[in-house]
């Protein structure tokens, strides 16, 4: 092989690694999966460790509707037209959400006996925090990307009525999370109801089992059409369950770590308000009804209403009268101090369940997707996968560009022939031979 011609195959197989590099860097994943309905963690009410405080102002607010007022909004017309139309009183409804829910208003998904849930919330994300990382370019474009699909997704979705969207740029990646309620129309009493699959037969998904799926598939189509129209190459999707797991579980163990740091915290203000029972108990004992140390009026005698006392007497009952005074003092700070560690033990305590419900439901319904090794052991298959796919490109460039490819072809025919024609024999003769050995 000339010098020439090894030179030319050189520059040719740098320009391919520079070309796919700059590829690589426009192309990104889009993962969009079912959110676990948490607007605690949406709005921010509820801030973890791995949420960077400083950048919480670049968040992006679509629209932050409480869940009573979107409910009034969509089905207190239909309430009142029930009513009018029921003449038996007890079968008035007061409150759609509570009437269907058997629940109190919830920033928390709830879910009915007819497996209606009381909203539905979806995440969507363009890249991961290799290579759309918050504070990048990428993830400025990427931004733009998910405000447009953003804007869109009402016009696009007349029945899924969106109370709160948020785009959360203080994470790793940019993300959207989006919360709606589906709500469809009746020829009955209570003539609009919450319903995910009927409001998707309106919308032409159709009525079977497979219509959230068209609709997610739509869905998935504008967003990667706009992410085109942005200059981002779209990856083909995975079977993963998304690239926000990974943040998913940073914030299990900060929300984790958090309920250990209120348990103690909660121990300690136990601790305190034991020992203030126990004052309270000792000055409850010693209190006695003197409350003027300077006067001690008694029953009226023949000699008038004032007695005299020894001057040591007094002096004790004086002293006496002080301490007790004292210790009710004593009291009433120590009842006023357990009144206000008692609040905040019970602010605590609420705390440590709303990060309880925020764990239950992280819990995975498919473990095998959702574990650590797993996630690991896939990210490593891909990528090897992918080196291996791009050395064999590699190879067979440099065979088409050096004039090879008839003999490299010749090459593999007679190589695949001779392997077909004698591995067959080669493993029915191992045993044999195995056996004539021993």
């Amino acid at each position: 092989m000339n010098k020439g011609k090894k030179r030319a195959a050189h520059d040719i197989l740098l320009r391919r690694q520079i070309r796919k590099r700059e590829i690589y860097m426009n192309e990104k994943s889009i993962s969009f999966c079912q959110g676990k309905g948490s607007l605690t963690h949406n709005n921010r009410t509820f801030v973890a460790k791995h949420i960077d405080n400083e950048r919480i102002k670049e968040n992006i607010i679509f629209k932050q509707q409480p869940v009573k007022d979107a409910y009034d909004y969509l089905f207190q017309e239909a309430v009142i037209r029930h009513n009018r139309q029921q003449k038996i009183k007890s079968r008035h409804i007061t409150d759609y959400y509570q009437h269907l829910f058997k629940h109190d208003y919830s920033d928390n998904v709830i879910q009915s006996s007819n497996k209606e849930k009381s909203f539905y919330e979806d995440l969507m994300q363009i890249g991961t925090m290799k290579d759309t990382a918050c504070g990048t370019a990428d993830s400025e474009t990427a931004k733009e990307c998910l405000i447009e699909y953003m804007n869109g997704f009402q016009e696009r979705n007349p029945n899924f009525y969106v109370f709160n969207a948020v785009l959360h740029m203080d994470e790793a990646t940019p993300h959207l999370h989006f919360d709606y309620i589906p709500f469809a129309h009746y020829n009955a009493k209570l003539d609009t109801r919450n319903s995910i699959s009927k409001a998707l037969e309106e919308m032409g998904f159709g009525k079977d089992k497979n219509a959230i799926a068209r609709w997610r598939e739509r869905e998935y189509q504008v967003m990667k059409q706009i992410c085109e129209e942005h200059g981002i190459e779209v990856k083909k999707p995975e079977k993963a369950r998304g690239t926000y797991a990974k943040e998913v579980f940073i914030e299990l163990d900060n929300a984790k770590q958090e309920i250990e740091k209120l348990k103690a915290e909660n121990t300690k203000l136990k601790t305190m308000i034991d020992e203030n029972e126990t004052i309270l108990k000792e000055t409850s004992e010693q209190v006695t009804r003197i409350t003027n140390i300077d006067s001690i009026e008694v029953g009226r005698t023949m000699f008038g209403s004032k007695v005299t006392v020894p001057k040591e007497e007094y002096e004790n009952v004086s002293k006496l009268a002080k301490k007790q005074i004292a210790d009710i003092k004593t009291e009433k700070k120590a009842v006023k101090e357990n009144k206000q560690l008692k609040e905040e033990l019970a602010e605590k305590d609420n705390q440590i369940n709303t990060l309880k419900t925020e764990l239950e439901k992280y819990k995975p319904s498919e473990p095998r997707y959702f574990s650590r090794e797993a996630i690991k052991e896939e990210a490593r298959s891909s990528s090897l996968i992918q080196r291996l796919k791009d050395k064999i490109n590699d190879l067979m460039l440099f065979i088409e560009i050096m004039a090879l490819t008839s003999e490299f072809y010749e090459f593999m025919t007679d190589r695949i022939s001779f392997i077909r024609k004698h591995r067959p024999e080669k493993l029915h003769e191992k045993p044999q031979t195995h056996e004539a050995n021993r």
